[in-house]
């Protein structure tokens, strides 16, 4: 007996479906805890190295070797342009997120994405990284993203879809929202 597969925006629909299924059966699957490890290199340049999380009720192996993110800042900062800084990967990782809400939204819903893309720019003033302020923010001051869907929903549509996506973001929450963040010097 063989089962056809539907696969919709590149996700198998069933498992989604599943997966959603089985957090609502036992909420403690939808528990996860992520890993990072970074190690700086040179000048401003660090890499990060991400392998290993738990998740689903269990540690995760899949992943046979680290993903590799290198950061680094332009000359201006004094880098060496070897990789994107680090408010720059934060702008990544929101369009990242919302990219993946966006899909597996419009996925669950059956409407086919044909093209999702996302612009983003961030405003940071440097007198709050270098200490000369302290009435300026060292992080971004503002933050805009522009999208654009190729689709034939329509743009009502696109529009609940990516509202649903910032309202679920884990990203956009992190940015909008302060998260508890502890930091330890460890022998």
């Amino acid at each position: 007996m063989s089962t056809k597969t539907t696969i919709l925006n590149g996700v198998n629909i069933d498992q989604l479906v599943n997966t959603v299924g089985a957090i609502k059966t036992n909420p403690e699957l939808a528990k996860f805890r992520f890993r990072a490890s970074t190690s700086w290199e040179d000048g401003a340049r660090s890499l990060t190295k991400i392998q290993s999380f738990y998740g689903a009720g269990q540690e995760d192996t899949s992943r046979l070797k680290p993903f590799e993110v290198a950061s680094d800042e332009p000359p201006v900062l004094l880098g060496n342009n070897t990789a994107p800084n680090a408010v720059e990967l934060v702008l990544a990782a929101l369009a990242s997120c919302l990219s993946v809400g966006f899909i597996y939204s419009a996925t669950a819903q059956g409407i086919k994405v044909e093209g999702l893309e996302f612009e983003m720019e961030g405003d940071i003033d440097l007198h709050g990284f270098l200490g000369l302020s302290d009435k300026v923010r060292p992080g971004y001051q503002a933050i805009r993203l522009f999208y654009r869907v190729k689709s034939d929903a329509p743009r009502d549509k696109l529009e609940e879809l990516c509202e649903y996506a910032q309202k679920t973001s884990p990203v956009l929450d992190i940015i909008r929202n302060p998260v508890p963040v502890s930091v330890e010097l460890k022998d």
